[in-house]
């Protein structure tokens, strides 16, 4: 998300193991979704890094010095995609607790 014109987020680390299953989305997505994502996003900085071994997550590193990380192990390609879709919007702000619990845009009416 844009603070008074300016994109928060600086860089994207996209960390993936070659081998293992929990991968198998991540790296649909690397082969599928990045390239367009690099495109529509020239401000954003995009690193890949592999991670033998170790599960697949995206880390968005923000100009106010914090950092999210968001695991996604055994997620499609999509999903992913719409992970760092949310962390390029986010503003990069600690998420403080609520008494009411975290707000959300989808609406989900169970009955």
């Amino acid at each position: 998300m844009a603070l008074r014109g300016v994109w928060q987020l600086n860089k994207l680390m996209v960390s993936y193991c070659d081998w293992g299953g929990s991968s198998r989305g991540i790296r649909a997505f690397m082969e599928s979704h990045l390239p367009a994502f690099r495109e529509i996003n020239p401000q954003l900085e995009v690193v890949t890094e592999l991670n033998r071994g170790q599960h697949p997550y995206l880390k968005g590193l923000y100009k106010n010095k914090n950092e999210r990380v968001v695991c996604v192990k055994s997620l499609s390609s999509e999903e992913i995609l719409l992970c760092s879709t949310q962390l390029r919007n986010s503003l990069g702000r600690k998420v403080h607790p609520s008494v009411q619990g975290t707000w959300t845009t989808e609406l989900k009416l169970e009955g």
